[in-house]
């Protein structure tokens, strides 16, 4: 499957590891309706490792676990296609998942068949256990032809974490997501960590093929399986600037039936949804910094062209201070000989303005941002 913007929708993994059931999807697809997510773009929920038991049976057919599904997968399609949802499950390219359950390794065609008569819609494929004797790149590449051959369109996640160069063949296998580092936490320090990555991986960025930066740990507030320290509003709102403007899939990882206000407030800002979903996909570029050289260097201005000829700007401080960041209008092809200048919208704010004297500066305060849409004017 040819996805053209980045996927959007639920994973169990974040919140609820192995505790998933039966009970728990359900309600995570009546929340995604009623909580306006659907609405918003979020489509798919997906249900990551752990769902099955640890045999296969006589056939070689993965089984999922009759205690936590007791009505089998396919009663679980047929629900969650109901509320207009897609259906998304996990398994991995190595001899086990990553929780120690049966994977796909030397059973991808089997396995491709029967998540097609389950009717999902979505697979995550993993990397654990894989042996160091088998090319990655091949496992990789004959999942991606046995979903290719099932006769059903399902997209294909590869996630591989970035390694063994996946940046470098992972367009081979037919992924239209690939991870691009290992797991994310619930800390500010793992959204930088992970931020960081993705500088050298922009020029593998690609139209249907999206780079990964893992799931959103927006509203997780330090519960969960990745809780751990939990963030502010501010770096959540950061947070998820960041993955939307550098085209990352946005899976919500939080326990989406109990969001605060603040939680829902980030994730239906359909102003910078727009700008992850904007149909152009084009990769985003730094530009600009601060008006003098200082030591601290965690401080940042994205810029992606949108189709129909919009920029989006984003000015992001990963700083532990407030820093002052400028933006000079030559530094993006618009200086003073091209008659332009750009009128403003901050999405978080929906303050307004128009760049003057060909720079656009301002405070940012720590681990904060601001992302504005710009349309081109006469100057």
């Amino acid at each position: 499957m040819v996805k053209l913007t980045p996927p959007m929708g639920w994973n169990t993994w974040n919140t609820f590891a192995n505790n998933i059931d039966e009970k728990l999807i359900l309600e995570a697809a009546d929340a995604m309706v009623n909580e306006g997510l659907l609405e918003a773009g979020y489509e798919y929920l997906v249900m990551d490792d752990c769902w099955a038991l640890h045999e296969r049976d006589e056939n070689g057919r993965l089984v999922p676990d009759p205690e936590k599904f007791p009505h089998g997968m396919k009663y679980l399609a047929d629900y969650i296609h109901s509320k207009g949802l897609k259906f998304g499950m996990y398994s991995c390219a190595g001899t086990m998942t990553c929780g120690g359950y049966p994977s796909s390794f030397e059973h991808e065609f089997i396995d491709a068949q029967t998540f097609a008569e389950w009717e999902i819609d979505f697979l995550k494929y993993d990397y654990c256990y894989k042996p160091k004797t088998v090319d990655g790149p091949t496992l990789y590449r004959r999942m991606g032809m046995a979903l290719a051959n099932t006769g059903r369109d399902i997209l294909f996640n590869s996630c591989s974490w970035g390694v063994d160069s996946t940046e470098e063949w992972v367009r081979s296998t037919g992924a239209s997501q690939w991870r691009s580092t290992q797991d994310i936490f619930d800390t500010w320090k793992s959204i930088k960590d992970i931020h960081s990555q993705q500088i050298r991986l922009q020029p593998y960025n690609s139209l249907g093929c999206y780079n990964d930066m893992d799931m959103l740990v927006v509203g997780m507030n330090g519960k969960g399986h990745v809780g751990l320290a939990g963030c502010t509003y501010n770096e959540y709102k950061t947070h998820f600037s960041l993955w939307a403007m550098l085209n990352s899939p946005l899976v919500i990882g939080c326990d989406i039936r109990n969001m605060d206000e603040e939680t829902k407030s980030i994730l239906l800002n359909k102003d910078i949804i727009a700008i992850n979903q904007d149909k152009g996909g084009r990769q985003p570029f730094l530009a600009g910094g601060t008006p003098w050289i200082i030591q601290e260097q965690d401080h940042y201005i994205w810029v992606k062209q949108l189709e129909g000829g919009d920029l989006a700007i984003g000015y992001f401080n990963l700083c532990d201070t407030p820093i002052r960041m400028s933006l000079n209008m030559h530094d993006i092809g618009l200086g003073h000989i091209t008659g332009k200048t750009l009128a403003l919208t901050e999405l978080w704010t929906k303050e307004t303005e128009v760049v003057k004297n060909d720079v656009l500066m301002k405070e940012v305060s720590a681990h904060d941002c601001l992302v504005y849409r710009a349309k081109l004017i006469n100057g």
